[in-house]
């Protein structure tokens, strides 16, 4: 049996220039957020409590809350809203096509009845409402030639909704039926989010000409502005008010969040808190999402980078969520230290978990280099990108050093250490050959001769293994001189080799193909120890051994972690069903009975395995 342990989740998914949408739910202090076709649940008082959604066939935009948390509206680009339950696994409630494009933001009323979901689509068809249980449509959304950005219902009668968008304009509607009532021009650029105050007597708008505009929550018409003096320098993308109506929270690409005091009669705002958000020093440290929740400011970062302050201390350090945004392509676990975990995404961000504790602390690389295959030990990490480069990144404590490399003149393909060497050697291998490296001098270049796809050196560096396309494995021994003399041929696997481990006590060694076969060989005598491993639906991307030399671990596009033990037949496997929507990149042992896992969904996973 396989039991999910603990979750390191990836952080929203953002984009430069637009703001992103972050809701919660006051009753359980808990917070909605998007990546890819999922959607995080996240408990604020337990950040290590992450649920997810997981159903949607396109990229999820926003999630909301109903008013009685029992529910959650999700929406999607191809503008699909489901409504799902929160308990009982997620058990889907609704599903409706709204738009003919992308939603943007969605809003339930006050009483959990109706719906509105705006964004873009064809025609007038740029905001809808409807009723929550049958989809029926509740009005006409005239007066917006442009992509609808944003939509708010008011929370108390009579209802009305706002909207606003790319056509710099702010449209008030009056209902239900929902008819247009007015329209507003004051903002001069996109207009980016618009919210009602929880006391339904005003609404806010904000926009990227750096101006903020108050309305009159009932009539629609503007009473005040936020002052300029003390205001933000870039576009405002998002806004949040307090509980108590009485404040809001705007974040900009000037990098600053502010906290403004709201007159009653909302004729003008003034900053009363200013807060810096200073993290890479580069674009990454833009603003573009923010959340007023209970006594919590949560802002968000375009590096996806979570800042949670104490509304009672702003001047209080932030605790920091952080996370992968894109797809996490490789795993390391540190030898001596089982409880250090790292991974790397193909976006470059290399991130250090630690077991039981979460987030730790990361690295970009320079340029956005696009990394494949990470392999560490205690001293530094090796990584291996798509631009014919072998980067090497000291390691002390939680500091990573400065980044070096060396270019083998070909696009690697996978990397190993001999880490129990007198001199550590690596073992990088390219379409048609290998390359050996003593820290990043190349000490030697082999073309073997046929096409390359996997490779190994035995932890002692006596020995390395190369599969090829043509699913044979080719075992090498590695001389003095750092050459490498073909020993033997093994033939078995029906596909191209996409992985090989050695036995942590190098009795044996395993591989994987994109045949979805793994096999398990006996080192001595070349002949296979463990078959049939054939559980997987798709092809295998990966495999690890456990520290006790019992059970060895593979990961497939199939969505699946599957554990067999050495000694027991292959039938006998355990299984983690979906451990990551889009497929498994990376598998390891953190101790001998836990295994971590990530993949397309851009999470690490903890799994505890119970033999049977």
């Amino acid at each position: 049996m396989a039991k999910l342990l603990e979750t390191f989740p990836c952080v929203p998914s953002t984009e430069r220039g637009r703001g992103i949408l972050i809701s919660g739910d006051p009753k359980s202090d808990s917070i909605l957020y998007c990546n890819g076709r999922s959607v995080f649940i996240r408990s604020l008082r337990q950040p290590q409590d992450v649920q997810v959604y997981g159903e949607h066939g396109y990229a999820v935009t926003v999630a909301r809350y109903s008013p009685n948390g029992e529910w959650i509206a999700s929406a999607d680009v191809s503008g699909t809203v489901r409504v799902w339950g929160t308990d009982n696994g997620f058990v889907l409630k609704n599903e409706f096509r709204v738009l003919a494009g992308r939603i943007d933001d969605l809003q339930w009323s006050f009483d959990g009845l109706r719906i509105v979901a705006s964004g873009d689509g064809k025609g007038k068809s740029l905001v809808r409402s409807f009723a929550w249980d049958s989809g029926n449509t509740m009005g006409d959304f005239d007066g917006h030639s442009r992509r609808v950005l944003s939509c708010t219902f008011k929370p108390t009668r009579p209802f009305r909704i706002a909207t606003c968008g790319e056509d710099f304009l702010v449209n008030f509607y009056d209902g239900p039926p929902f008819k247009f009532h007015s329209s507003h021009r004051e903002h001069s650029n996109f207009v980016n989010c618009i919210r009602y105050s929880p006391d339904g007597t005003k609404f806010i708008t904000v926009s990227s000409d750096k101006k903020g505009m108050i309305y009159d929550g009932k009539t629609g018409d503007k009473i005040g502005e936020l002052a300029s003096e003390d205001g933000h320098k870039g576009s405002i993308y998002a806004v949040s008010w307090s509980p108590d109506s009485k404040r809001v929270l705007t974040v900009s690409a000037d990098k600053s969040a502010k906290v403004w005091e709201v007159a009653e009669d909302g004729t003008v705002g003034s900053v009363i808190k200013t807060l810096t958000f200073m993290e890479s020093g580069g674009a990454e440290d833009m603003l573009v999402g923010c959340l007023w929740q209970n006594d919590h400011l949560i802002i968000v970062s375009l590096g996806g980078t979570m800042s949670l302050y104490s509304a009672d201390d702003m001047d209080k350090p932030p605790l920091l969520f952080s996370g992968h945004i894109k797809n996490v392509t490789s795993l390391a676990i540190l030898g001596t230290d089982q409880k250090t975990i790292l991974s790397c995404s193909y976006d470059g961000l290399i991130v250090k978990w630690l077991q039981g504790v979460g987030y730790c602390c990361k690295l970009q690389m320079k340029d956005n280099t696009k990394i494949k295959r990470l392999a560490a030990t205690e001293s530094g990490l090796f990584l291996t990108g798509f631009d014919n480069k072998v980067w090497r990144i000291p390691l002390t404590g939680n500091e990573f050093g400065a980044a070096e490399h060396v270019d083998i003149g070909h696009q690697p393909l996978d990397i190993s250490i001999a880490v129990d060497s007198p001199e550590p050697t690596t073992l990088v291998s390219f379409d048609s050959g290998v390359a050996l490296l003593n820290g990043l001098s190349i000490l030697n270049k082999i073309d073997l001769g046929f096409a390359v796809a996997a490779s190994v050196i035995s932890p002692d560096g006596r020995e390395a293994i190369v599969g090829g396309q043509d699913g044979k494995l080719h075992i090498y021994s590695v001389s003095e001189d750092n050459s490498l003399k073909e020993e033997a041929v093994l033939e078995k696997h029906r596909g191209a080799l996409t992985v090989i481990r050695y036995f942590p006590d190098l009795t044996m060694f395993a591989s994987g193909d994109a045949n979805r076969e793994a096999v398990v060989w006996d080192r001595e005598t070349k002949q296979v120890k463990l078959n049939n491993m054939l559980f997987h639906t798709a092809r295998i991307n990966c495999l690890a051994w456990s520290p006790n030399n019992r059970m060895v671990a593979t990961g497939s596009i199939d969505t699946c972690v599957i554990v067999y033990e050495v000694d027991k037949p292959a039938s006998s496997r355990i299984t983690a069903r979906n451990a990551h929507l889009g497929g498994v990149n990376a598998v390891g042992f953190v101790d001998e009975c836990t295994v971590a896992s990530s993949g397309e969904d851009a999470a690490v996973r903890l799994w505890q395995i119970e033999p049977q």
